[in-house]
């Protein structure tokens, strides 16, 4: 099978990485997929299995664990398992396309490591702390104790911006698309 390239976005949570990345899978010409992620979590609202997540109990995740079917994996609360599955890289790969990785910073890093070569990583850094406790605010998704923890783990997230290949800073949004559109489009070509 012809493996494609692997284009992973991190960043903390609110700093728009979603939002970019939903922007280049709009794009035909940059022959793009999302990588699903698995995750042992519940499903929350109106999350669909196999579209948002593939969702699996806390034992079947820890035995695909043990079966190496994760390229990556973080158990990010007791119990509470995110991955990505080979079988889900392998499936885009197949299609004849490049994956794209919506993720969290060690997810994105421990693909880097993996696939040196092959990988651009991504990280969309917000403009100041402030700033991203307004953005996580104003999704109004949260608590204030949830926006709190999302905000001290984004100091610790923040550090590992300089082990990625580039980092976006999202502070005009239109100019953090074309950034990303540019980034992604020369990474293809090479």
């Amino acid at each position: 099978m012809k493996q494609g390239k692997l284009i992973v976005f991190s960043a903390p949570s609110g700093s728009g990485k979603t939002t970019i990345v939903r922007h280049l899978l709009g794009i035909d010409a940059l022959n793009l997929e999302f990588s699903i992620s698995a995750t042992s979590r519940e499903k929350r609202g109106e999350e669909v299995d196999g579209k948002d997540y593939y969702f699996l109990s806390t034992e079947a995740f820890k035995s695909k664990i043990k079966s190496e079917s994760f390229l990556e994996w973080e158990e990010v609360y007791r119990d509470n398992f995110y991955g990505t599955l080979k079988s889900e890289v392998e499936r885009i790969w197949a299609k004849g396309k490049h994956v794209i990785f919506d993720i969290d910073v060690s997810g994105g890093l421990r693909i880097k490591r993996k696939f040196p070569e092959q990988t651009l990583a991504v990280f969309v850094k917000p403009p100041s702390i402030d700033e991203l406790k307004i953005r996580l605010k104003k999704r109004s998704t949260e608590s204030a104790d949830k926006i709190n923890m999302r905000v001290a783990k984004a100091s610790a997230e923040l550090a590992t911006a300089p082990l990625f290949d580039v980092i976006i800073e999202n502070d005009v949004l239109e100019n953090a698309l074309k950034k990303a559109e540019t980034l992604v489009g020369n990474f293809l070509k090479s």
